[in-house]
C-alpha cells in the first residue's frame, strides 16, 4: 500500500473559529503534496478550535517543508508535531505483572514465605513439577546481540530492544506466552552460547533473534545440543516457514506446480540459507542460490543446493526469492514474464512488487505481507504445550501447511492478528510432536 513507506506524524493545530479557516489549512498541506489521514477535534472553544491532523510524508525533509508552510498560515498556530510511534514506545511495550492481587497478609504468606517453601521443596524432589507450579511453562526467552536487526544491520543490543519488545508483545497477545527479551552485550559466539545455556532453566523455549550470519548457525546448533528445550532462530526458520506457506498458495493461484518449478534464492544469509534448505526438504529437489560470500555458497553446496548467480537465477528460475538486504538489486528489465518474485528485505525490498508486476511477473510480494509474525507465535505455542526438546523440520512444514490452509480464498497469507491462525499452527506443531513421540506432556484433549 502507498502509505507503508511514508512517515506518519500528527500536527496539533489551534485554529481561529471561522468558516474556511480549516479548509485553508488543509489546502496548504495538500499544496506541499502531503496526504491527510485521521482528523480529531481535541478542544472546541468560542474563538478557537484545537485539532489533531495526521499527515503522511515521504521523509524528514518533506515533513520540514510541510511544517514550515503550516507555521506560515496566519489563522492557525502549530502547537506540536507528534510522533505516535515514539509515544507508543515510551516506557516500553511490555511489563511483568503479578497474576494475584496481594492485598492481605494471608495472600502474602501463600505467594511468598512461608508458603512458597513448600513448593520449593516439592520441585527439589521432582524437578518436573516446576512446569506445574511456576511460570516456566509459559516463559520464552527472546535472545539477541543486536547484530542483524531488521534491515538496520548491527545496531547493538540496546537499539534492538524495541524490536524484542515488539516480538514479546505479539507472542503474548496472539498466543498467551510470556516472552522475555534478553539483550547480550557480546558478539562472541561462545559467550552467547554459555549465557543462554546458563539461563535456560528459567524458560520453556529459546527464540534467537537478529543474530548475524554465519555466527547464528553455529550458535543455534550448539545451544540446542546442550539444552533439552526448543531453540529456534526466527530469522532462519520462522522466515522459511512463512515463505514456504506463501509459496504453497501462490503456486495454486498462479497454476505453477512447485515441484516442477526452478527455484532460486538470492542472498544466503540466515533467512535465505534456511529457506533454501526447507524448500529442498519440502520439494525433495535442489534449489539455486546466489551470494557474494564464498562461505555462504559453500554452505549451500554442502546442503545439496546449486551455486548460481543473480544473472542466471533471474534468467532461468520460475520462482525468485531475494533476502539480500540490498534495495533495488533486481531491476525491472531482469524480470521475466510469468515469474514469481518475492523480494523480502525490510524495510526496502530488492524490487517493489508493483514494479515487478509491471515488468510481467505473475506474482510479486515483499516482506511486509510475508512476515514472520504469521509463524513464530504458533510454532512456539505448540512446541511449549507439547514440551518438546526441539523443533523439527517436520513441525515447521506442518506449521507452513497450517498457515497456507488458513488463508482466506484469494489471499496468499492469513491475517496475522487472527488468533485462530496461531491456534491452528500450534495444533499442527503439537500433532507432529505426538507423531514423532517427542512430546513430554500429555496432549489428551489438546486437539478438541
Amino acid at each position: 500500500m502507498w502509505w507503508e513507506d511514508k512517515l506518519v506524524r500528527t500536527l496539533r493545530c489551534r485554529l481561529i473559529q471561522k468558516p474556511g479557516v480549516f479548509g485553508g489549512l488543509l489546502s496548504i498541506i495538500g499544496a506541499e503534496k502531503a496526504y491527510v489521514g485521521e482528523i480529531k477535534i481535541i478542544h472546541m472553544g468560542t474563538n478557537y478550535m484545537v485539532r489533531d491532523i495526521t499527515i503522511f510524508v515521504d521523509d524528514e525533509a518533506h515533513l520540514e517543508r510541510v511544517v514550515k508552510a503550516v507555521r506560515r498560515y496566519p489563522q492557525s498556530e502549530l502547537l506540536e508535531v507528534r510522533d505516535e510511534v515514539l509515544e507508543m514506545h515510551q516506557g516500553g511495550k511490555i511489563a511483568i505483572r503479578s497474576r494475584y492481587e496481594i492485598n492481605n497478609i494471608s495472600v502474602l504468606r501463600k505467594v511468598y514465605t512461608p508458603g512458597v517453601a513448600e513448593v520449593s521443596l516439592l520441585i527439589n524432589k521432582n524437578p518436573a513439577l516446576a512446569r506445574r507450579y511456576t511460570a516456566i511453562r509459559h516463559l520464552v526467552a527472546i535472545v539477541t546481540d543486536g547484530s542483524a536487526v531488521l534491515g538496520l544491520g548491527d545496531v547493538g543490543p540496546l537499539a534492538a530492544m524495541p524490536v524484542m519488545e515488539g516480538k514479546a508483545s505479539l507472542m503474548e497477545t496472539l498466543t498467551g506466552l510470556s516472552a522475555m527479551p534478553i539483550l547480550l552485550d557480546t558478539k562472541d559466539p561462545e559467550k552467547i552460547i554459555e549465557t543462554v545455556v546458563n539461563i535456560a532453566p528459567t524458560f520453556s523455549a529459546i527464540q534467537l533473534e537478529d543474530i548475524s550470519a554465519p555466527r547464528c548457525f553455529y550458535i543455534e546448533e550448539k545451544i540446542q545440543e546442550r539444552i533439552n528445550i526448543p531453540v529456534m532462530h526466527d530469522d532462519q526458520h520462522g522466515t522459511a516457514c512463512v515463505v514456504t506457506a506463501a509459496l504453497m498458495n501462490i503456486s495454486r493461484e498462479t497454476h505453477c506446480e512447485l515441484k516442477k518449478c526452478r527455484i532460486g534464492v538470492i542472498g544466503l544469509g540466515a533467512a535465505g540459507f534456511a529457506l533454501a534448505k526447507m524448500l529442498m526438504f519440502f520439494l525433495d529437489k535442489p534449489v539455486l542460490g546466489a551470494d557474494i560470500n564464498p562461505e555462504a555458497k559453500n554452505r549451500l553446496k554442502a546442503a545439496g543446493g546449486i551455486v548460481s548467480d543473480l544473472k542466471e537465477i533471474m534468467a532461468s528460475c520460475d520462482v525468485v526469492i531475494a533476502t539480500t538486504g540490498v534495495p533495488g538489486l533486481i531491476r525491472k528489465e531482469m524480470v521475466r514474464k510469468g515469474q514469481i518474485i518475492l523480494a523480502l528485505s525490510n524495510p526496502n525490498p530488492e524490487i517493489e512488487p508493483e514494479q515487478a508486476m509491471e515488468a510481467g511477473a505473475a506474482f510479486a510480494a515483499d516482506g511486509k505481507s510475508i512476515n514472520n509474525v504469521l509463524g513464530f507465535p504458533g510454532i512456539f505455542r505448540g512446541a511449549v504445550d507439547a514440551n518438546v526438546p526441539r523443533i523439527t523440520r517436520e513441525m515447521l512444514i506442518a506449521a507452513a501447511r497450517a498457515i497456507a490452509e488458513y488463508a482466506p480464498p484469494g489471499e496468499i497469507v492469513p491475517n496475522p492478528l487472527d488468533k485462530g491462525l496461531h491456534r491452528q499452527v500450534a495444533r499442527a506443531v503439537a500433532r507432529v510432536a505426538l507423531e514423532q513421540k517427542l512430546n513430554r506432556d500429555d496432549l489428551t484433549g489438546y486437539f478438541d
